[in-house]
């Protein structure tokens, strides 16, 4: 017979697996952003998107491990020996392993709007700050260490509102941060060259880009249902809610883009980002009709962007995590509601107020941080290296070194 104490071990270690697996999973959702790159840019600059995704990841564990974690939660590992580490099997570093996850997805997101013609060093950098400050301030105020005003249930929206901000797994939190961020740096660094004339860019790798957000699918089962914390808190519900989710964000772009291979694979991405916030409340059919407006988000204000306001905003990101995060953590307040099936404990005022504020707070750091790197170093690659490409002018090599000789 177990003892309580034995019952406890393996409790805590079952915990411990549980987060592990979907930190895991994250990680694994990183290749999906560096696929996703890889066949969305030219050829020659296939390298550097690999490259970038791997480096990002690595230069914000450190980031976020000396800096941005101890800011978010309160923990740092920094004096602590390794037994009190390892204390409940190891579940404190394990959970820092899982919101790392979170955290990188910041300048992956980035990656993708500035593609193709960014500095590599100073884009690095950026990405530094923002994980080891900027987004850790969102992180905190929202779901971490700071939250009491707006994420407690005895906080001030909770008191105004009748409830707290709700973002179960980072609609806001994560992809309207990445999204807003990467706007203002978009805007910035300017077109590509030659963009706007006449197919004078095309994508480079339909199967590759296809591969990249089949592995985000995947992946983001881990990204929502683990965003529980715990095996005890685990629900089906997350996970049935982001299967719906993502099949209406994809047959939505399907039928908006005719058939465009391209926007459906990001539309299920869309509808994925939108269910994150609402994915423990919703009823499946909302979850559904959430994901397939946020495809329809992204097809229209992809096109209207790029079209319209020739933006060249190289994957989208804007309208996808941007856009469709703000859309989600507000229809967290509107589906999630009992009256429409939801669980409830939301407020439609509480989501629009804070999602409204990280946006603000977004647009300002970014323009901050890349305007002072463009004033202080330059943001952009010189015309001669973005015409050679980002391979040979940054890393001196080709996706396909055997095809040059």
């Amino acid at each position: 017979m177990l003892t309580d104490n034995a019952i406890n071990n393996l409790l805590a270690s079952t915990n411990v697996l549980f987060l592990l697996v979907g930190a895991v999973m994250i990680l694994a959702m990183h290749a999906g952003f560096a696929f996703l790159e890889t066949g969305s840019v030219r050829k020659k600059n296939q390298v550097n998107a690999l490259n970038k995704i791997l480096l990002d990841y690595s230069f914000s564990t450190l980031a976020y491990f000396f800096i941005g974690y101890p800011i978010a939660r309160g923990v740092s590992f920094l004096g602590v020996d390794t037994n009190s580490i390892f204390a409940n099997s190891g579940i404190e570093s394990v959970k820092f392993f899982l919101l790392l996850g979170f955290a990188a997805c910041i300048p992956a997101i980035i990656s993708g709007g500035i593609a193709e013609r960014a500095k590599f060093w100073t884009n690095t950098i950026a990405g530094i700050l923002f994980v080891s400050i900027i987004y850790p301030l969102i992180e905190g105020f929202t779901w971490g260490r700071f939250n009491e005003m707006i994420g407690s249930q005895t906080g001030l929206l909770a008191s105004v509102f009748g409830a707290p901000f709700h973002d179960f797994a980072g609609s806001a939190v994560v992809h309207a941060t990445g999204g807003w961020l990467a706007l203002p740096a978009i805007l910035l660094l300017g077109a590509r060259k030659k963009r706007f004339e006449s197919s004078a860019i095309r994508i480079s790798n339909i199967p590759f880009l296809a591969l990249g957000s089949w592995i985000l699918i995947v992946g983001w089962f881990g990204f929502n249902v683990m965003s529980a914390g715990s095996i005890e808190a685990v629900s089906g519900l997350v996970a049935i809610n982001s299967l719906m989710a993502l099949v209406g964000g994809a047959i939505t772009a399907l039928f908006i883009s005719k058939n465009d291979v391209g926007f459906v694979h990001n539309g299920a991405l869309a509808g994925l980002v939108a269910v994150c916030a609402g994915s423990d409340i919703y009823h499946p059919v909302a979850s559904l009709v959430v994901g397939g407006i946020a495809g329809a988000i992204f097809v229209i204000l992809f096109q209207i962007e790029t079209q319209k306001f020739k933006i060249d905003d190289v994957l989208g990101v804007w309208p996808l995590h941007g856009v469709c995060g703000a859309w989600g953590a507000i229809a967290a307040g509107i589906f999630g509601l009992e009256t429409l099936g939801g669980r409830g404990g939301v407020s439609f005022f509480s989501q629009l107020i804070v999602t409204i504020g990280i946006i603000l707070f977004c647009i300002a750091s970014s323009f901050l941080v890349y305007g002072a790197l463009k004033s202080l170093f330059g943001i952009r690659l010189t015309e001669h290296e973005e015409v050679i490409g980002s391979d040979l002018a940054i890393h001196n090599i080709e996706s396909q070194p055997e095809e040059a000789l």
